[in-house]
């Protein structure tokens, strides 16, 4: 029989032949060893998939071949959570399918690092049933565990060659990260623009850092149990004016960032920008304005985050009270007691401890007791609707009376109107952030609001 890695084949004998035999007649070619095999799946490792790939490639150009990643959500969670054994047990279960996908045609499959699966095969309609029968043998597992798989795919581009379409494949995969609803992305040409753009502000990051292309915003907050209400401090907001791209909006840049690790370096520079902003205001006025800055999750594993806030606040001469650090509600999803401990340790310094979008679903109410926490801030989505959704305005003022129970203030972001000041204010929320009052200014503006809250107190 012909081999087919280096010669023409017959598709159908490619397809009843089992290819550890075909490799085993190749010229030049010793029998696999079973270090060629991941141990944990039984898909070829990485060295193997690429040698067999680029021959495929090379050898059968009249065969239009496509690149799939398949990738676990939170693998390393599953891990910690239900055990190395289980998490070999879904890795195992995904091999099977994608084994019984590729024995009705031409490919091959790796396990490449802990959860990514490559498949490169001959091209097929098929892949979101490929994944939606995977997703559903991955629900069969265990009914208290839930497992979400994504899938990238790069259908077969002209004299693109293995290494690329594996590429293309990740990216429409990394695309879908977080989104249950959507797990499935085909790389396209809109794909490809956006791949470019986001390459692009990844290498701009540093040097736009240097060059002061960031800037901050600011966004008051408004105490609205006083009337009329009062300023009672701000909200920083890093925007990125690019010297080629334009005004680049926060929604684009920063969950890139955080994608990829960069996230740290703008908030750093951020944190450093807002403490002196702080400072000259209160030089400046007289007038002391807490400012709450953003805390990513990956800045919480940092090990010099509690010495580099303490740095801040003592060398601008601040009250820690002025420097409000906004964690997300999703940060403390992973109830990982570092991470409790360095906020508890951030606390007791006297840090204020804002939880950033409360009510996005991570949560436990009744954990919420035992959390270290100053601050309540409502995901803007509830208060989007609370006008005309009988559901979100109950569940607000659920939010608030557990709050007030656990003594804790409670902010309302996203507010546009009057009518969702009214209810707010009926339902004795402490604060309110969002347009109706003022979008995010550059620092010249707000000084003309804490001009204006001062000639206030005067009186």
């Amino acid at each position: 029989a012909a081999d087919f890695i280096t010669k023409p084949f017959d598709l159908q004998e490619v397809i009843l032949a089992r290819v550890d035999r075909i490799i085993e007649l190749s010229e030049g070619r010793q029998l696999i060893s079973a270090a060629e095999y991941d141990k944990v799946t039984g898909l070829y490792n990485r060295s193997f998939f690429w040698e067999y790939a680029n021959r495929l490639f090379t050898y059968h150009k009249d065969l239009h071949f496509d690149a799939v990643v398949l990738n676990v959500e939170q693998f390393h969670l599953l891990n910690a959570v239900s055990g190395r054994e289980f998490g070999d047990l879904v890795l195992r279960t995904i091999a099977d399918e994608v084994r019984a996908a590729l024995s009705q045609t031409v490919g091959i499959a790796s396990r490449f690092e802990a959860d990514r699966i490559n498949v490169f095969c001959a091209h097929r309609e098929d892949y979101a049933e490929l994944l939606a029968g995977t997703q559903e043998k991955l629900d069969a597992l265990s009914p208290k565990v839930r497992i979400h798989l994504r899938m990238g795919v790069m259908p077969w581009q002209e004299d693109m060659d293995p290494v690329s379409l594996l590429d293309h494949a990740k990216t429409a995969c990394s695309m879908v990260r977080g989104n249950y609803q959507r797990p499935y992305m085909i790389f396209s040409s809109e794909l490809r623009k956006q791949e470019l753009l986001e390459r692009r502000l990844l290498t701009d990051l540093h040097s736009a850092i240097a060059e002061g292309q960031f800037v901050l915003y600011y966004q008051p907050k408004y105490d609205v149990k006083c009337d009329p209400p009062r300023l009672s401090s701000a909200e920083a907001l890093v925007r990125w004016i690019h010297p080629d791209l334009g005004m680049i909006s926060p929604g684009v840049f920063i969950p890139l960032f955080e994608r990829n690790g960069a996230i740290g370096f703008l908030d750093h520079f951020v944190w450093k920008r807002a403490a002196k902003q702080i400072a000259a205001w209160k030089e400046k006025f007289n007038f002391s304005l807490p400012v709450s800055i953003n805390v990513s999750r990956s800045d919480l594993y940092e090990t010099d985050l509690i010495d580099r806030l303490k740095g801040l606040v003592e060398d601008n001469h601040l009250d820690y009270k002025e420097l409000m650090l906004e964690i997300t509600e999703s940060s403390y999803a992973d109830n990982s007691e570092e991470i409790l401990e360095e906020i508890k340790t951030l606390r007791k310094l006297g840090f204020m401890i804002e939880m950033d979008d409360f009510g996005a679903g991570y949560s436990s109410l009744n954990a919420l007791s035992t959390m270290p926490v100053d601050v309540l801030k409502m995901d803007m989505k509830f208060v989007r609707n609370i006008e005309t959704s009988d559901t979100d305005r109950r569940f607000i003022e659920l939010i608030i009376d557990i709050a007030r129970y656990l003594d804790l203030k409670v902010v309302a972001e996203g507010v546009e109107t009057e009518g969702q000041l009214n209810i707010l204010r009926k339902a004795e929320c402490d604060l309110v952030q969002g347009y109706y009052f003022s979008r995010p200014i550059p620092p010249a503006d707000f000084e003309a609001l804490i001009q204006k809250e001062m000639k206030i107190g005067r009186n």
